[in-house]
């Protein structure tokens, strides 16, 4: 295949996940089951951010430079399962660049990205001998390994004498000054509630000013409060807050999330921390101190940072040169052609 056959076939990916018959699939009722957090409200979600970004203007653009021609080297792909598709990118990333691609999907993955690659294969069959799911990495030749802190130990072991990209943990962060308006806090409940709080792009931590009312910011949350009927998510909201009651821990409540102060980074599920600054200063110096533990920021303000900033509500939509943990995922292809 040449680059602009596997650009249509993205294109044509792109269009189906946008489309009402992957909505109604009967393969999406199925996913929620096999994994609760899977809901079908996320499926789709996480499917239109994809599908805005697989347009050919847009691979095109991102591809620009790029060698077009397939080779036989193949990249092992170790991918999370924290969120629905979340390792697509790095899929996309081996697949239309002409690589081959030696996929290990989670366990939490409910058979989803399997779905997917079908789908493409229907479109473009060539894609068929370009990927296989495994069990166990056996034959390759780069790795692009993501998990937890823990995991990347054993993945440098492992993986280490490859070319590689080994991602850790990581949390976002939203910056209040005080001067938002009520759609603007809304919009940032976008950040801190799409797919539960479980993803490294999902808000865990606030900062606002010294004075400022948390009420204000639970007046604009209000609308997302229907996130406490799903089981899993109110288990944790409920064993959280039992543990605050019990330790006499100070903290704010509405009914489906906890707002504690804590200087942690991350923080539990249903629990956002929060941090009080006197200065913009103390903050932007913060987030240069914890680059490296930090995915991405959401702000209504210019930040003078090195991290990658988004407005408010943006953070759970990347766009393809967005790249996870800020290492560039084609530079690093192209660099081991």
């Amino acid at each position: 295949m040449t680059l602009k056959q596997r650009i249509q076939a993205f294109v044509k990916l792109g269009d189906y996940l946008l489309s009402s018959d992957f909505e109604n699939s009967p393969f999406l009722f199925s996913v929620a089951n096999r994994n609760p957090w899977y809901s079908k409200e996320n499926v789709l979600k996480q499917a239109k951010a994809i599908g805005q970004n697989l347009t050919e203007e847009k691979l095109t653009l991102w591809l620009q430079g790029f060698p077009d021609h397939e080779n036989d080297k193949v990249v092992g792909l170790v991918l999370a399962g924290n969120l629905p598709l979340v390792g697509f990118h790095d899929i996309l990333s081996v697949l239309i660049t002409g690589f081959k691609a030696e996929i290990k999907t989670s366990s939490e993955d409910a058979g989803i990205t399997k779905a997917v690659l079908d789908i493409l294969v229907s479109i473009e069959p060539d894609f068929s001998n370009r990927f296989q799911l495994v069990e166990r990495l056996e034959n390759y030749d780069l790795i692009i390994a993501t998990g937890s802190n823990n995991s990347s130990r054993y993945f440098e072991h492992y993986f280490g004498k490859k070319p590689h990209i080994i991602r850790k943990n990581r949390n976002s962060v939203a910056v209040i000054t005080g001067r938002e308006t009520k759609e603007q806090l809304n919009q940032l409940g976008n950040d801190i509630f799409d797919y539960f709080g479980l993803g490294c792009r999902s808000v865990s931590k606030i900062f606002i000013p010294e004075d400022y009312d948390i009420a204000r910011l639970y007046e604009s949350l209000e609308s997302f409060s229907p996130i406490k009927d799903h089981f899993k998510y109110n288990n944790n909201y409920d064993f959280n807050k039992s543990i605050y009651l019990i330790n006499r821990n100070e903290h704010f409540d509405n009914g489906f999330l906890l707002i504690k102060e804590d200087e942690a980074m991350a923080s539990p599920l249903a629990v956002i921390h929060y941090e009080r600054y006197k200065e913009l200063k103390e903050v932007e110096s913060f987030i240069q101190n914890h680059l490296e533990e930090i995915q991405c920021v959401t702000a209504e303000t210019d930040l003078k940072v090195d991290a990658a900033v988004f407005p408010f509500g943006a953070s759970q939509h990347p766009a393809l040169d967005d790249y996870a943990d800020g290492v560039d995922t084609l530079a690093f292809l192209k660099a081991n052609q």
